[in-house]
């Protein structure tokens, strides 16, 4: 009979800290964690659910690709469970009646939140339908974290709002090492685009990294690449090199020429054939998707709640916002005392729970003990009873005893 081979993962010691356990939530610190979430009641469209599926692919490897979520299931519900799973940043995307799609990001565990209007968006197969090369998606462009870069949002100079959009958007990703970072763990870049008009929209674009070799023709690099070629039109592999026959010319390829600016001398290895070290190659970028189109519409302090820092369809009055502050403050103070009560009234009931079993004990026991005396004070009786019995019947015996004789 074969040996079970054991397949359960087993928590590491920790030789450093003494202990066993190994917290996801101190992992978290290196780099960020996020939870991409559909909330909301009621049957939404399928494409949110696409829309779903696609963002966690954009915030992939360090996003639960096959996260279900629970029917009913609120934001606070999410926010309370993540950083006990190493979660740093929550993201919600909901429908309303009218069609709307809002989006939540949230920084756990105490916020701020940022609420996004999603004015309109397209899917990964939609932006991959339209494209004659689309990116191999299946090549493992997914299992490192992309760059992100951020356009337009200003300096030190800009709204307040717009620095703490910046901020979040940079935070949402691990940053980048130049001095540790392998060339060939860059495959992707999100560009965040901030939209200079009226409405300071952003637009959230998703692309690859292709890169491919040039300083040689065509027919090489297709060599190079490992791609068969077509001889059929030639007698020797020397003309198809040349480009003797065939109508093939040693023209170079698309890219070389366009942009050389694009041509970088790569200093480590880059995934695909002929990228090599030392080598010449001409980096372009290639559009996965999804596209988004965002709009903030507001900015809380806490975690979707608490005071209201940036409105963009509302604005108040200091009175206004006064109010607003003694009102939240004064439900703190209610939920603070409610939740007074109810531990004293836990409290209460614990103690009450223990003198009815104290009480009960010392029943159990006043009657073990008055069991114990009756039993005591019942044996010496018959005891004294038996000892004048058998005196009693001794005499009665030597009687009749004499009359015989």
């Amino acid at each position: 009979m074969p040996k079970r081979k054991k397949k359960r993962t087993h928590v590491v010691e920790d030789e450093e800290r003494g202990n066993g356990a190994t917290s996801l939530a101190s992992t978290a610190q290196a780099a960020p964690r996020s939870m991409v979430v559909r909330h909301g009641g009621g049957e939404v469209e399928p494409q949110l659910n696409d829309l779903v599926s696609d963002v966690r692919l954009l915030m992939s490897p360090a996003t639960a690709l096959k996260l279900k979520e629970r029917k009913g299931a609120k934001i606070r519900d999410y926010a309370d469970m993540g950083p006990a799973l190493g979660v740093t940043h929550l993201l919600a995307f909901s429908m309303n009646e009218g069609g709307n799609v809002n989006c939540k990001v949230a920084r756990l565990p105490g916020g701020p939140t940022l609420t996004f209007k999603v004015k309109r968006f397209s899917l990964m197969k939609q932006v991959r339908a339209i494209q004659r090369r689309p990116i191999d998606t299946s090549s493992g462009i997914f299992q490192s974290a992309p760059v992100v870069v951020t356009n337009n949002f200003g300096g030190a100079e800009a709204a307040a709002h717009i620095k703490l959009m910046r901020i979040t958007f940079q935070n949402m990703f691990p940053a980048v090492d130049v001095g540790t970072v392998r060339l060939s763990e860059i495959r992707r870049v999100v560009l965040f685009n901030l939209l200079k008009d009226e409405e300071e929209d952003v637009e959230v674009r998703h692309y690859a990294v292709r890169a491919n070799p040039t300083g040689v023709n065509r027919t090489i690099k297709r060599v190079v690449q490992a791609k068969i070629p077509n001889l059929s039109k030639v007698d020797d592999i020397a003309d198809y090199v040349v480009g003797n026959g065939g109508g093939l010319g040693g023209a170079m390829s698309d890219s070389e020429g366009e942009d050389e600016a694009s041509q970088v001398i790569l200093p480590q290895k880059f995934v695909g054939k002929g990228n090599a070290k030392s080598q010449k190659s001409a980096l372009k970028l290639v559009e996965l998707g999804p596209r988004i189109r965002l709009k903030l519409a507001k900015v809380e302090k806490g975690l979707v709640g608490g005071d209201v820092m940036y409105h963009a369809f509302v604005q108040k009055t200091p009175e206004e916002v006064k109010e607003q502050r003694a009102k939240i403050s004064e439900k703190e103070a209610i939920k603070k005392r409610r939740r007074a009560e109810q531990e004293e009234n836990v409290a209460r009931k614990v103690r009450a729970k223990e003198e009815k079993k104290e009480a009960k004990q010392k029943r159990r026991e006043l009657r073990e003990k008055e069991m114990m005396e009756s039993l005591r004070a019942g044996g010496g009786g018959l005891q004294n009873q038996n000892t004048s019995e058998s005196e009693g019947g001794s005499g009665s015996e030597i009687e009749s005893g004499g009359e015989d004789a």
